[in-house]
């Protein structure tokens, strides 16, 4: 597989929706991980992240303007111990209190499958970091619709033990814009991570499409340590 430019897969996307990055910086010292997000409607545009605790929430800009807080209001990055979750749903909730159960992250998700937003079944992708002690890994999960049909679940993991630095991984919802929303096909891609977290959040943001771009959240973790910085970046301010 070969490794692509993350800065052109998003320049040449109008709408991937919202997309999750994980993976090791360049210089083998830290775990990066991003999530943004997208939007068409003026109900999913007026949305900023926020922090909570040791992750993100949604919440509505305009409160006054939120007409169904049901698919676009929830925490989208949760810390379980020495495990960060990130997913584009209210499944990140299903994965913490499975995984607090001793159940393992596909375990957690068997009980979820996509999104009931007819008629684009917007898949449900979810990651999980785990490090410990300098040990790094990482999973990432997508739900989705049978070709569009709503009548079976797709269900796959892709893990990544031992991640090669300068590596990570970019899954998205949409393969594109389009009516309805054509679901991501395929596995994570292979994609560049930047050394810093000033630099990757520059890049993302930068190169998210100007009219859709919603928010962006972006965390790097000392593998050593553990301890992580992070940023968050809101069209709406």
């Amino acid at each position: 597989m070969n490794k692509l430019s993350l800065e052109q897969e998003l320049k040449n996307n109008a709408y991937p929706g919202r997309g999750i990055v994980i993976g090791k910086t360049p210089d083998g010292t830290k775990a990066a991980m991003a999530y943004f997000i997208m939007g068409r409607s003026e109900n999913s545009r007026n949305r900023i992240f926020v922090t909570d605790g040791e992750g993100i929430r949604t919440q509505a800009f305009d409160p006054a303007k939120l007409k169904d807080p049901s698919l676009i209001i929830y925490a989208p990055v949760r810390v379980l111990g020495n495990k960060t979750i990130v997913t584009n749903g209210d499944q990140t909730d299903t994965i913490y209190e499975g995984m607090d159960r001793q159940m393992t992250f596909e375990q957690s998700l068997r009980c979820r499958k996509f999104e009931p937003d007819a008629p684009n079944y917007t898949p449900r992708i979810s990651g999980i970091l785990h490090i410990e002690k300098g040990h790094y890994n990482y999973a990432m999960s997508i739900l989705k619709s049978n070709c569009g049909s709503p009548d079976s679940c797709s269900r796959f993991t892709f893990a990544y033990e031992n991640p090669a630095a300068g590596q990570g991984h970019f899954i998205h919802t949409y393969m594109h814009d389009g009516n309805p929303l054509p679901s991501f096909e395929g596995e994570p891609k292979l994609v560049e991570i930047p050394n810093t977290l000033g630099a990757c959040t520059t890049l993302m943001w930068d190169s998210l499409n100007e009219e859709n771009k919603v928010s962006l959240f972006v965390r790097y973790i000392d593998l050593v340590t553990g301890t992580y910085e992070s940023r968050i970046v809101n069209k709406n301010s």
